[in-house]
């Protein structure tokens, strides 16, 4: 297991262990795929992670809210177009959220990541405002 996949982990772990109904980790998995998505990736699985980040900083959804979004998402369209993947696709990584001090400073972070993330594909945002909206019936 490489460095970045056992940081995510442990990023994982940090957000799974945390009791409340805000569910923090959806932001962490959808900031992570958006931000290392290869050429590989499914289009499904860089549009959701996307459209979580849209639901977070253009709609204030909690994680939860994403998270059920998905599963609204997931019951509709079934092909998804092919996103470019920017060069730069933020300055916050992982290892920069799990710098921060646990607990509410490093659920800043997660914000602050998932913001910069969100920012990176901003040749994006109006494909997937638009799509998620028509998905979502909002």
């Amino acid at each position: 297991m490489n460095n970045l996949q056992q940081q995510y982990n442990e990023l994982c772990f940090y957000t799974l262990a945390q009791a409340n109904n805000v569910f923090i980790h959806q932001h962490v998995a959808d900031a992570f795929t958006a931000q290392t998505a290869t050429d590989s990736t499914k289009p499904i699985a860089i549009v959701f992670s996307l459209a979580g980040l849209y639901l977070l900083n253009e709609k204030n959804y909690t994680g939860k809210e994403v998270q059920l979004a998905h599963m609204k998402m997931a019951e509709q369209e079934k092909k998804y177009s092919e996103i470019s993947l920017p060069l730069n696709r933020g300055r916050i990584n992982v290892a920069d959220v799990l710098d921060a001090e646990p607990g509410i400073e490093r659920n800043e972070m997660i914000y602050k990541w998932c913001k910069d993330v969100w920012i990176a594909y901003s040749d994006h945002h109006e494909t997937i405002s638009d799509l998620t909206c028509k998905l979502l019936r909002i």
